[in-house]
């Protein structure tokens, strides 16, 4: 089920902040009534696609922090397993100099609320307890406004990277909405204009387009 339109599930959690500071009561709560929030997760610490990922979004970092959106990071390892990835060197593979926050969901339960957790518990023919697939995270985003409630959310399966420029795009497209009323059509860009959410305002706006 999609959480679009609700708000977003509380968590309390231990974190990595400021790329080498440890955490122990992280909550996306401390943004709500100041800030907007890009919570993405990511499966694994030390892997491929996902320093990849976790760099696009520090080189995009500012362009966020000017729309006045915090950007925070999740996956189910452990806070040293994070600490540990910041240490290493990017031309090692390694994440070090990511500034933002990255949470640890050792518990799994973060992703589960949020919907993005691969596989679950099961029992198997013999009474033992296993799990259907490997219980890390898939590639979820959510943009979360200043109420805490979810605007957007974005799955990708565990091979496919997402793009930062799109999730900026979507930001701006949130932004838009809210200081002017009109919604944004179809490949929206910042600059670009709006439309009126009426009958008479789609048939303006495909008239001219």
């Amino acid at each position: 089920m999609t959480l679009v339109g609700k708000k977003a599930p509380s968590f309390n959690a231990k974190a990595v902040v400021n790329g080498n500071q440890f955490a122990d009561d992280f909550s996306l709560s401390q943004y709500i009534g100041k800030k907007y929030v890009l919570f993405f997760f990511y499966p694994k610490d030390f892997t491929f696609v996902c320093p990849t990922e976790l760099w696009a979004f520090q080189e995009k970092l500012e362009a966020f922090k000017e729309r006045n959106v915090e950007v925070v990071a999740c996956s189910t390892d452990t806070e040293q397993s994070h600490w540990g990835w910041l240490q290493l060197d990017k031309n090692q593979g390694g994440i070090k100099g990511i500034t933002y926050p990255i949470v640890a969901d050792t518990n799994k339960t973060i992703s589960y609320n949020f919907g993005v957790l691969a596989g679950d518990y099961d029992w198997n023919e013999h009474g033992e307890l296993s799990a259907t697939a490997e219980l890390v995270a898939y590639r979820g985003l959510f943009l979360i406004d200043k109420n805490g409630v979810v605007q957007h959310e974005l799955v990708n399966n565990l091979a496919l990277g997402r793009s930062v420029d799109e999730a900026l795009r979507i930001v701006d497209a949130l932004l838009y909405f809210e200081e002017n009323g009109d919604v944004c059509p179809a490949n929206w860009q910042k600059g670009k204009e709006g439309m009126s959410a009426t009958h008479e305002g789609v048939a303006d706006y495909l008239a001219a387009h």
